[in-house]
């Protein structure tokens, strides 16, 4: 199964992404703030003999080019783009946290791409006092010495390294993170707001994922959102966070695998 990133180019940005193979559908995976694509990885072995795993970096993020616009109407451009140049209609689209939000507004504006709706613990209101939706990383370090050194200068800041480790990498001055940390806090502001009229718009067979604890994702919002727009699967994680594909990777793959293989026909 290929680790290695491919690109694309769509209007002047360079966007990479993993195409992970694998027999059956397509399915569109996209990360939260801060993430890349890779994550997904164990979902696409898990997957490897049903679907096949796309996973986008999303713009500013991993290996894809930093700046530029950074709205969501943008990450959702990107993602159509995406389907249309390696000829995917119908593609199954799961996105966690900020992703998750780019899924379900790419999954109403464009519903000739988009067969069938994965959202990963993030819900439709994303302000304040309902969740913090802003994490100030503007004043972390941007450069160690070591791996251990920028992790244990994550681990610092009060948040779980590990998470941000993902996208680690070694650069000519040390280590650091591949985001910028602007585009961070730019891409963050611009997704504060209420999403709840294109989350009621994407018509598409949709399973709503929450966290038993999460932060993210309140129970009554996500019982709110199973109201709102028809054709709403709800599956709760006891015990878990807000990132449920690393916190159980065995049942997030199967509850994944479930819902496509009842909901989701593709195309083969």
């Amino acid at each position: 199964m290929t680790t290695d990133e491919s690109f694309i180019h769509v209007n002047g940005r360079r966007l990479a992404y993993l195409d992970f193979g694998g027999e059956g559908p397509p399915l569109l995976a996209l990360h939260g703030h801060f993430s890349r694509g890779r994550i997904f990885a164990p979902l696409a072995r898990a997957l490897s003999r049903r679907y096949r795993v796309i996973a986008l970096d999303q713009r500013a993020h991993g290996r894809s080019d930093h700046g530029g616009d950074l709205r969501p109407e943008a990450y959702v451009a990107d993602a159509a783009a995406l389907l249309r140049q390696l000829g995917l209609r119908q593609a199954a689209v799961l996105g966690h946290s900020m992703g998750g939000v780019i899924a379900y507004r790419l999954a109403a504006r464009h519903r000739d791409l988009v067969g069938a709706l994965i959202v990963v613990d993030i819900g439709t209101v994303n302000q304040e006092p309902e969740v913090q939706p802003v994490l100030d990383v503007s004043g972390w370090p941007r450069r160690a010495a070591s791996r251990d050194a920028l992790a244990a200068a994550i681990a610092a800041q009060g948040v779980p390294a590990w998470f941000f480790m993902d996208s680690a990498v070694e650069f000519d001055d040390g280590w650091g993170l591949l985001f910028d940390y602007q585009d961070m806090m730019a891409s963050q502001q611009s997704l504060i707001g209420d999403h709840g009229e294109h989350w009621c718009s994407a018509a598409q067979p949709a399973l709503l994922l929450r966290g038993g604890d999460s932060f993210m994702l309140a129970a009554d919002r996500a019982r709110t959102m199973a109201r709102e727009r028809p054709d709403v699967e709800t599956v709760v994680f006891p015990g878990c966070g807000h990132w449920l594909y690393a916190e159980e990777p065995d049942r997030f793959a199967r509850a994944v695998g479930d819902f496509l293989d009842r909901r989701y026909a593709g195309t083969r």
